[in-house]
């Protein structure tokens, strides 16, 4: 079983913000589903190539999104080398993005959170860039997307659904190579 977490924060008010990529990337992928509300996330189950995978939007807000990863990792027994967080980072270019597996929030409060409820720093990520900003960090990542950045934007989550299919069928080190 695997669980893939899209970071952001719920409500009309931060839909198309860069804070909200992750849970972007999850609806992009999934399209038009229906989503569940349980244990602090919206969810949704599904089986990809034989494997029961959950996708998990938390409802508690950016900076305590760990507390929902924690529910579902111990209701479900997931492992933790079968979490993938997808979520937005500042220290790469708007359409980039990066696939690690492993290291620390470098100041991502979500990230944060996460690693302070699984006590480890050692699950899978997709991090995706929406550059820096010279501006107060909160009021940049909670601003909307310009028409140009959200071109890039889908540009870049369009290949995230490669990744993702990718995922779910070769070895994670092979999908590093394939897309870093």
């Amino acid at each position: 079983m695997k669980l893939v977490i899209g970071l952001g924060n719920i409500g009309n008010e931060y839909e198309n913000t860069r804070h909200n990529v992750g849970f972007m990337a999850i609806d992009n992928y999934l399209g038009n589903v229906s989503f569940k509300e349980k244990n602090s996330a919206m969810y949704y189950e599904t089986n990809i190539n034989g494997e029961k995978v959950i996708f998990i939007k938390p409802t508690t807000y950016m900076n305590n999104s760990g507390m929902a990863v924690r529910k579902y990792v111990d209701y479900y027994k997931i492992d933790i080398s079968d979490i993938l967080v997808i979520y937005d980072d500042m220290d790469y270019e708007v359409g980039t993005f990066k696939i690690k597996k492993n290291g620390s929030s470098a100041g991502h409060n979500g990230i944060k959170s996460i690693i302070e409820n699984l006590g480890t720093m050692d699950f899978k990520r997709i991090r995706i860039g929406i550059s820096k900003s010279d501006n107060d960090t909160i009021s940049y990542v909670l601003g909307k997307f310009s028409v140009s950045e959200m071109d890039s934007i889908k540009g870049v989550l369009s290949v995230i659904n490669y990744v993702l299919d990718d995922y779910f069928k070769i070895d994670f080190e092979k999908l590093m190579s394939k897309y870093n």
